[in-house]
């Protein structure tokens, strides 16, 4: 019956010759350009006025800021926003300016959202998403990053690499500065706030709660300025439009000023103190007038 298994093996690579790995078709290495079709774009257009935005608006009825920044904005851009949730990316497909939305590509963990090839399909066909690593800068994320701009395209980028673990950011990494830098294009600074109520880390379905985003000018990098000096000011910016949201563009640009612009890391301190320190959400009071006030430490 040897004859059976000769027929039913797989063919035999000759000692003499370098076997071949195959090259896989999830994670980083997923395709996309179907869904980067005139029809796939079709359909992401139907998925976002059909349930991204009446999703958002059901549980976050968000406030939008600085989208007149962008009207004469043309694409390609970068979009880098700071990061809280799975509801960041449905927030931004609701909120960014039709004319750059529809050749918004965001960037997607591979790890996470392309793991398998169904997970690959619908995160590409309805967001429109391009698969990286988080973990490192490799060539084969560069080279998406890349295509999808000589495409055209405008990348949604989350610097910070991944969710917030307790609502605080987190520094940022230089892909998103340095994929701009390179390819000589524009990044759109974005502060995102009170994703992380609606669906926070860990949590499988939304809450009611109240959400924010604020658009800022764009920003180019500067001659000799490297990637993580453009980073830093990226960062700088994200946090000088949280204290636009907080306090108005009047008192954020005194403080911007002044370079007493707090940076959205928190204070490095315990648990409960990061905690106390966010302070009420949006639209939330803390405490009632007549309570007494915690003390400063």
């Amino acid at each position: 019956m040897k004859w059976l298994r000769f027929i039913a093996d797989p063919p035999t690579t000759p000692r003499s010759v370098e076997k071949r790995t195959p090259t896989p078709k999830t994670g980083v290495h997923y395709d996309v350009e179907w869904a980067r079709s005139p029809a796939a774009k079709r359909v992401r257009s139907a998925a976002v006025w059909g349930f991204f935005k009446p999703a958002i608006n059901l549980y976050g009825s968000p406030r939008v800021i600085g989208a007149d920044r962008l009207i004469d904005v043309e694409g390609p851009v970068v979009f880098a926003a700071n990061h809280h949730s799975h509801a960041d990316t449905t927030l931004l497909l609701a909120t960014i300016p039709a004319h750059l939305r529809k050749d918004l590509a965001p960037l997607g963990g591979a790890d996470y959202f392309f793991r398998g090839r169904i997970s690959g399909a619908i995160s590409a066909l309805f967001v429109g998403a391009i698969p990286i690593e988080r973990t490192k800068l490799s060539k084969l994320s560069i080279k998406n990053a890349f295509k999808a701009i000589e495409r055209g395209d405008n990348l949604l980028i989350f610097p910070e690499g991944g969710r917030s673990p307790d609502g605080w950011g987190r520094p940022h990494r230089p892909g998103a500065a340095f994929v701009a830098s390179r390819a000589a294009v524009p990044v759109i600074p974005t502060y995102i706030s009170g994703t992380g109520k609606i669906l926070p880390k860990g949590q499988n379905w939304p809450t009611r709660s109240r959400c924010a985003v604020v658009f800022g000018q764009p920003l180019l990098a500067e001659e000799g300025e490297d990637a993580r000096a453009f980073a830093e000011r990226i960062e700088t910016t994200i946090s000088v439009l949280a204290d636009e949201f907080a306090s108005g563009w009047w008192e954020a640009r005194k403080k911007a000023h002044a370079g007493e612009t707090a940076d959205l890391q928190g204070p490095d301190s315990g648990a409960w103190r990061r905690r106390w320190a966010l302070g009420p959400g949006p639209g939330q009071a803390r405490r009632s007038p007549n309570s007494t006030r915690w003390p400063k430490l």
